[in-house]
Formats: C-alpha cells, sequence, structure tokens
C-alpha cells in the first residue's frame, strides 16, 4: 500500500468531543466514498473503525470535560488513511468489558478492520490514532500541494455557538461532503424539514461554484450552529469573488440559491488579497 501520509490532507475536521458530532465524522466519510467510488463493504469497515477511535474521544480522552476533536483524511487510489486526534489525557489501547459492549466495538475489532493502525502521544498530551486501510478506490482525487492544503484562517464565530471547522483539498470534493454535513448540523440546529432542505441547497450551491471562484484549491469552512441560527464563514476567495458568487449561485435552476435563502450576507477581507463570505441561515419559530 502506498505511503499515504507523504501527501496533504484532503479532508481536515475540527470538532468539539460532542457524542453528536460522531455523525458529522461518518458523514463526511461517506461523502469522500462517494466521491472516490469506494466500495460499500469498504466504507463500512472505514466508518467502523473510525467511529470507535471517536467514541473513545468522546468518552475517555477528556473525562468529562469538553474538549478537540480532530479528524484528518487521505485518499488515494490504493488506499485511505483516517487520523483521529485528542489533545486529552490520552487514550491508550484497551480491551473493553463486556460491561461496556454497548458503548463500543472495542481494539480488537478495529485492528481487523485496518491494515495497520498506530496510537502515539500528541505533543506531549493527548493521543493520535493512525488507521491505514488497504481499500482500492475506483476514482482518484485531483493531487494537491503542500501549499495548498493550507488551512486559511476564519474569523471566530459568536461564543455562544458550537462550531466545526471544514478544510477540503481539493475544493471539488465539497459537492459530496459538504451539504451532508451542513444537513445534519442544521438538523441539530432544530431546523424545519423546509429549512433543512434550504441548507442543503445553499451548501449545493456553495459546492459547485466555489471552486471556481477560489484562489487556491482549499475551501476552508467555520460553521457555528445554535439553536436556530447556522453561520458559515468560506474561503478563501480572490477580490471580488465572493460577491460574484453571491450573484451567481444558481443551482437546479432556481436562480441565486444563496440571496434567496440566506438571511444575512457579508464579505470580508482576509490577509492581503483575500475576502472570506460570512453566512446565516435562521429559521424563526
Amino acid at each position: 500500500m502506498a505511503h499515504l501520509m507523504a501527501e496533504p490532507a484532503n479532508v481536515r475536521l475540527s470538532l468539539t468531543n460532542h457524542s453528536e458530532n460522531v455523525l458529522l465524522v461518518r458523514e463526511m466519510l461517506t461523502g469522500v466514498a462517494e466521491t472516490i467510488d469506494l466500495e460499500s463493504s469498504d466504507l463500512y469497515d472505514i466508518r467502523t473503525a473510525v467511529t470507535e477511535a471517536c467514541n473513545n474521544v468522546v468518552l475517555h480522552a477528556y473525562e468529562g470535560d469538553e474538549g478537540p476533536l480532530e479528524v484528518e483524511l487521505r485518499a488515494s487510489l490504493d488506499g485511505v488513511e483516517v487520523i483521529v486526534r485528542d489533545h486529552g489525557i490520552g487514550i491508550r489501547p484497551r480491551i473493553r468489558p463486556a460491561s461496556e459492549a454497548a458503548l463500543g466495538i472495542g481494539l480488537p475489532l478495529i485492528q481487523a478492520l485496518v491494515h495497520s493502525v498506530k496510537f502515539s502521544d500528541c505533543d506531549g498530551r493527548g493521543t493520535e490514532v493512525r488507521m491505514r486501510f488497504q481499500t482500492p478506490s475506483k476514482r482518484a482525487l485531483d493531487p494537491i500541494s503542500d501549499e495548498q492544503s493550507q488551512e486559511v484562517p476564519l474569523p471566530a464565530q459568536s461564543e455562544d455557538t458550537m462550531t466545526t471547522t471544514l478544510v477540503i483539498a481539493p475544493a471539488g470534493l465539497a459537492r459530496a461532503v459538504l451539504p451532508r454535513v451542513l444537513c445534519v448540523l442544521a438538523a441539530r440546529a432544530n431546523f424545519s424539514t423546509d429549512r433543512i432542505s434550504d441548507a442543503q441547497l445553499v451548501a449545493d450551491s456553495l459546492a459547485a461554484h466555489v471552486p471556481g471562484s477560489l484562489g487556491e484549491s482549499t475551501l476552508s469552512l467555520a460553521i457555528g450552529m445554535r439553536t436556530g441560527s447556522l453561520e458559515l464563514c468560506v474561503g478563501p476567495f480572490g477580490a471580488g469573488s465572493a460577491d460574484r458568487l453571491i450573484l451567481d449561485s444558481s443551482v437546479h435552476g432556481l436562480g441565486p440559491v444563496i440571496e434567496k435563502l440566506t438571511d444575512g450576507r457579508r464579505v470580508a477581507a482576509i490577509g492581503p488579497a483575500g475576502e472570506m463570505l460570512a453566512l446565516q441561515l435562521i429559521d424563526r419559530p
């Protein structure tokens, strides 16, 4: 199997260790698998093993407190590598007793599902679980360089929001990943069914039009969620590209979706020559 770590990450997902966030990780994996045309049995193995690694962070890494959960994915024609990372007390490989069976599948099955797994310290605090899956795909992702894969800093969300950061490279991978993630967050924000559909249309529009508007091949998003509201910060764009995106955001023949379906839109500068787009979706009772 090719050594996937030599390549930049295709997806970087940063969230908190809330149990609900494991579903976001699973939906991200499904979107990537759809893009690279992975066999359903291979996707099942990856989702199962990565879910267990994430559950370890949820249950044990922070001793009941809140802390970061980070997931990275790299994909090639030869296989997939997923890294799950925490910055807590550190999780060591262990066999779950029978009384904990409902909480996860345990290390033995992870070892059975992966080509290799490595547990290591994360900067002296926390644990990094590196899983490699020998799961050939039928479609390759466009190559990316280390420079293109760099995350673009986006403005912080409001203090009362739960923020998910998503970095996707190449940006075209967002077509299958972003709508899945945004719909899950819209449901968790208690959006109505109609408003969840609106959120999916906005995600579809961004995924369809953003790659052509980016000055780089990497799409960075910060998605803030609280009850009744989603806040998206998207970038990086070249000067003037964000405004053009709002006007040219037609998808499924519905006209400028972003202008029609979002409740707030703002363009702000990032660095000396870039800009980001902030969007808000609200579901009023």
